[in-house]
């Protein structure tokens, strides 16, 4: 968020596809789980929910549109947050299905990852003895041989599809620099428009490093690549979630938050749903004299389509 912005836009990330169902009992799994942890979440005060879905009988993450689906509509119906579909997806999935659900549900905003990567999720197998399902243990140590694919030809399939074919706004996810100077690379191009959504990531096993001073350079990087044309957020994996997105918020940040980037609400401490790390996140906005911006103020700083545009 640059500094001519006087909300902060509170994201909520609900249940992903990094976290397995053994890891805590409060994942939201099933549609009806998802659909109400969603819900919660937006009632505590986020403004923009990041949804993916998974299998309701493993657990595991699903692109099949159809469990969308199942969610989309109950959570449109209950509340008027903006609804940000993933293009991310999960381990294995191929690039038409990553998009599938969104290229389906036309939503407001979807996610848009901004380079291929490796992304470790392995060094989790060390803390948990047993699993629920056998999918978990591969899952995590398939990790340690997958890359992340996010190539040009990719974004650029992803852009058309969605950008133009149905005029979705993206959450721009850049793990590193580089995919700071990759998505300016398609602003100079014309692929993309302002005002960007450029979601910070940091602590995630091949991207940078959960440091204050990488917040502070990867802001004064984006500044420079950006300048005014643009909305900072930040979203910080495990317990580096809520003093890094503290910090950042005091630079101007907008906040994502969610159990698909956190199990915890504080040290040892299971959140007991999302609505708890927003809770979380909102008390000490307001410690730090901030305002979190309504879903309708977030759908005008970011200039989305509007939720009667869905299709869902």
């Amino acid at each position: 968020m640059t500094a001519r912005n006087r909300k902060v836009i509170v994201s909520c990330a609900i249940t992903g596809s990094i976290h397995t169902p053994s890891m805590s009992p409060h994942l939201p799994v099933t549609p009806e789980q998802i659909a109400a942890s969603a819900i919660g979440a937006a009632e505590a005060g986020a403004a923009i929910l990041h949804l993916h879905a998974r299998e309701p009988e493993t657990g595991r993450p699903s692109p099949n549109p159809a469990l969308f689906l199942r969610f989309l509509p109950a959570i449109r119906e209950a509340t008027d947050a903006v609804l940000n579909i993933t293009t991310g997806g999960g381990q294995g999935m191929s690039v038409d299905e990553r998009i599938a659900a969104a290229r389906r549900a036309s939503p407001e905003m979807a996610s848009l990852n901004m380079g291929s990567m490796n992304f470790g999720l392995y060094p989790l197998l060390g803390r948990y003895e047993t699993f629920r399902h056998d999918w978990e243990r591969a899952h995590l140590e398939n990790s340690r041989d997958f890359i992340f694919r996010n190539t040009f030809a990719d974004i650029e399939r992803i852009l058309a599809a969605l950008g133009e074919g149905c005029g979705t706004r993206f959450e721009f996810e850049c793990y590193d620099v580089g995919h700071l100077y990759t998505l300016a690379h398609f602003l100079d191009r014309g692929l993309v428009r302002p005002p960007l959504f450029v979601q910070t990531i940091f602590g995630i096993l091949g991207g940078i490093g959960p440091d204050p001073e990488n917040v502070a350079h990867m802001r004064r990087i984006a500044d420079k690549l950006f300048g005014r044309d643009y909305l900072w957020s930040i979203l910080a994996g495990g317990r580096h979630q809520m003093p890094l997105c503290t910090m950042a918020a005091t630079m101007g940040a907008n906040i994502r938050v969610g159990l698909e980037d956190s199990l915890y609400l504080g040290k040892g401490e299971l959140a007991p749903s999302n609505a708890a790390q927003v809770s979380r996140i909102r008390r000490i906005l307001a410690e730090l004299s901030l305002e979190a911006a309504t879903p309708a103020e977030a759908r005008a700083m970011l200039d989305l389509k509007g939720a009667d545009q869905v299709a869902f």
